[in-house]
């Protein structure tokens, strides 16, 4: 080939395009906005929980054999009346009123009474009276006989006129007794006139408290109340220091318990309190209809606050509470406590948000673990998924 050949061989730059250029950086962007898409929906991802409250529980559960529901029975109350007829005069109680032992609560009217009394005292001053005339006659006859004796020593008189004096002497020593007798009888009925008239006071049979009223001023009391609009008792009161409860307890249960046996009494209208108590006594003989034994537990200490008919339950322990062991503990699930960094965690829910909380883990009743630094009521995770943290977002797990 000839050089005249080769020239023509030349590349023609302005005859060839140029080759534009390759750009990386849209595709970089898009990479950016995809990873923090990502980034962005693994933040807002709802991790699936269940969830528990924060509760309370008394220690005295851990050690409690059996529960029993009842109802606080005075074993001293009395319907109050009187075994005299009449209309009531003076009531001096009211519902809630202490009175002690012997003390008038009521009385009744006794005027015509009074007047029995009056007239059997004045009976008494006659028969006194006759007593006295009785003994003066016994005096002069035993004076008489005397003298007539002496005189029939001396064959002074007949053996007739000794007899005579003899009789009348008889006599007037029967006269005597006689009149003592009569005194004696009218004392009597001054005393059962007393005893009615006393029994127009109705008195309290013990100390305690009324508890209610069954008769105003005015009522026509009688002790059989078979009258039309009569009234039997006119207050029924307790003795407020023999309170009890009374519970039910199935049979196949009797076992467990022992008379001392220590108990732990909570009543509904006191929820939140705790009263210590043992049982006393129980009663031996089984309900058939309800296969049933009456079981009574004692109070340990009197509280005024507890009234008769309170619905009660009753724990039957094991082993007898100490007092600061009666106070009711914030507990949780031990499901809902987690290690995070060696030490104990719960994750608390709120708005659709976990936050994590150090916790002070105590004792456990049971399933329950006492806990300190939560609020009673507080929604935690239970069974804390791994990888759980503070912030996350949660939902409900489906059942």
């Amino acid at each position: 080939m000839t050089e005249h050949d080769l020239s023509r061989l030349r590349l023609d730059h302005a005859a060839v395009a140029p080759r534009p250029r390759r750009r990386w950086w849209p595709l970089a962007l898009a990479g950016g906005v995809a990873l923090g898409g990502l980034a962005w929906f693994a933040g807002q991802r709802e991790v699936p929980v269940e969830t528990v409250s924060v509760s309370t529980a008394y220690p005295y559960q851990a050690a409690t054999l059996l529960n029993a529901a009842g109802y606080v029975v005075a074993q001293r109350k009395a319907a109050v009346a009187s075994k005299a007829t009449g209309r009531l005069e003076w009531l001096g109680v009211m519902e809630g009123s202490r009175v002690k032992a012997g003390e008038v609560i009521a009385r009744l009217e006794s005027r015509d009474i009074e007047a029995q009394v009056e007239q059997a005292a004045a009976n008494i001053t006659a028969m006194r009276g006759q007593r006295v005339q009785a003994e003066a006659e016994l005096t002069d006859a035993r004076a008489g006989y005397e003298r007539a004796k002496n005189l029939a020593a001396k064959r002074f008189i007949a053996q007739a006129a000794l007899d005579s004096a003899q009789a009348r002497f008889h006599k007037a020593r029967a006269g005597v007794a006689a009149a003592q007798g009569a005194v004696a009888q009218a004392e009597a009925a001054r005393r059962v006139a007393q005893v009615a008239l006393d029994q127009t006071e109705i008195k309290a049979p013990f100390d305690g408290v009324v508890l209610t009223k069954t008769a105003n001023v005015g009522d026509v009391i009688t002790p059989f109340s078979s009258a039309s609009e009569s009234k039997g008792a006119v207050v029924t009161m307790a003795d407020m220091a023999s309170l009890e409860v009374e519970a039910d307890v199935a049979e196949a249960n009797l076992g467990k318990i022992r008379v001392g046996q220590p108990c732990e009494i909570q009543l509904d209208a006191f929820p939140d309190e705790r009263f210590p108590g043992a049982v006393s006594r129980t009663v031996p003989t089984v309900d058939r209809a309800k296969a049933t034994v009456l079981v009574k537990v004692g109070f340990a200490a009197r509280d005024p606050r507890i009234l008769p008919e309170m619905s009660a339950k009753v724990a039957f322990l094991t082993r007898e509470m100490a007092a600061d062991r009666r106070q009711a503990w914030i507990v949780v699930h031990k499901d809902a406590i987690a290690q995070r960094h060696g030490r104990p965690v719960v994750f608390v829910v709120a708005g659709g948000q976990v936050a994590e909380r150090d916790v002070e883990a105590g004792e456990a009743i049971g399933d329950l673990v006492a806990v300190a630094g939560l609020k009673v009521g507080d929604r935690l995770v239970a069974r804390v998924p791994d990888g759980l943290k503070d912030g996350d977002k949660v939902r409900p797990a489906a059942k």
